[in-house]
């Protein structure tokens, strides 16, 4: 049995660091994502450009559009504005696109985005929203420094503009990936050769706090309630734990 157990360590300690090896192999270092999903005005505007862009083609199954009323919005400005696919409020965010067209149209199904903040992380859902660049060798023209390869086109680069991917000497002369932008959009600049993506950046930011928000309604409840869970506990227990300690110790010595 021990040396059973021996082996099993020793093939464990061989997998670990390979498997670390390839981690951190596998795409650069991804920004941190500025996420608060408290901020509805944020939330709202990320529902917008995700019903306007995203919903063409994927699907959010798991969220209904009357949930959005929890971020600020009537139902009759998500009537009026965001409901592109059906007239009722209590519906799924389904595409209308059928799956054998879009296998056919894409060469397959365009994931559904209900969870996908939670399966991939809103740092990863940042920089594939920013990471678009243009490769020729691409069926769509477009490849992607997060996602290698990608099959998705750029949907949105009149606002981001086109980059490009070079290769460039850190400060430990190790070569690594960037991109530059070379023609700007329209939420981008080009101002004497330096970009500035400053707007582009903060609609991808409300499009990840969205998708991190749609991925889980009621996380904000959530953190509220167990907040106050922890507020009862502590000013339950801690008089009672005072009054035991007193209990306790009054007659030693």
């Amino acid at each position: 049995m021990n040396k059973t157990i021996r082996q099993l360590i020793a093939a464990v300690a061989l997998v670990v660091p390979a498997a670390g090896a390839f981690a951190s192999a596998a795409g650069p270092a991804l920004e941190k994502a500025p996420i608060n999903v408290q901020d509805t005005e944020s939330l709202q505007r990320g529902a917008q450009i995700f019903v306007n862009n995203c919903l063409s083609c994927h699907s959010a199954s798991a969220m209904r559009y009357n949930r959005l009323t929890e971020i600020g919005l009537t139902e009759d400005q998500i009537k009026g504005n965001l409901m592109l696919a059906t007239d009722k409020i209590g519906e799924q965010m389904n595409v209308a696109m059928d799956k054998k067209d879009a296998k056919v149209w894409f060469g397959a199904v365009p994931p559904d985005l209900s969870v996908i903040a939670r399966s991939r992380g809103a740092d990863y859902l940042y920089g594939y929203l920013r990471g678009f660049y243009r490769d020729e060798t691409r069926p769509t023209g477009w490849n992607n420094l997060v996602f290698d390869k990608v099959g998705m086109p750029h949907i949105l680069w009149n606002w981001q503009g086109e980059q490009v991917l070079e290769t460039v000497k850190n400060a430990e002369g190790h070569e690594e990936h960037k991109l530059k932008l070379v023609k700007a959009g329209t939420l981008t600049k080009l101002e004497n050769g330096k970009a500035n993506t400053a707007e582009f950046d903060k609609r991808m930011a409300d499009l990840t706090n969205f998708m991190v928000y749609m991925a889980e309604p009621m996380q904000v409840k959530r953190q509220q309630i167990g907040y106050m869970v922890l507020l009862f506990l502590t000013l339950l227990l801690l008089p009672l734990a005072y009054f035991l300690k007193k209990e306790y110790w009054k007659d030693v010595h």
